[in-house]
């Protein structure tokens, strides 16, 4: 898949964002292997510490339909800045996408596409939390 198409489906999923304290919406979509695509939206609640993320939302539906296995993500924002993903995120896809494409845009048209590792270096892993327990 295109990554146009990616960023178009990550700005379709945006406009789903459930968003009214930070009028901050950001949307994502997720590519299998199989091509299909997975969307998500930044869903907010009034305690914070309990709003999800956009690609956070992708990745659990994408566990939730059965997918295993993605090559990419695209995230858009309203934001005049490319955002990248928070450290949350960049965590959980880590474990559960592996070092995909990361691709970063915005409404005015830039993008900016990284591996995954590079924006989550020294990751935490499974290696790490298992030696962890172990000793």
């Amino acid at each position: 898949m295109e990554i146009l198409k990616l960023i178009e489906y990550a700005r379709q999923a945006k406009e789903k964002s459930y968003s009214p304290y930070s009028k901050f919406r950001v949307g994502a979509a997720l590519l299998s292997n199989d091509g299909t695509v997975t969307q998500g939206a930044n869903i907010e609640n009034i305690s914070y510490g309990l709003t999800i993320c956009a690609e956070r939302t992708a990745v659990f539906n994408a566990h939730l339909e059965g997918k295993t296995g993605f090559t990419a993500i695209a995230i858009n924002s309203d934001s005049n800045e490319i955002i990248s993903p928070c450290g949350a995120c960049r965590q959980v896809m880590i474990e559960m996408c592996g070092n995909i494409d990361i691709i970063m845009s915005n409404d005015s048209g830039d993008m900016k596409v990284m591996k995954l590792a590079e924006l989550l270096p020294l990751a935490f892993d499974e290696k790490q939390f298992y030696n962890k327990r172990d000793t």
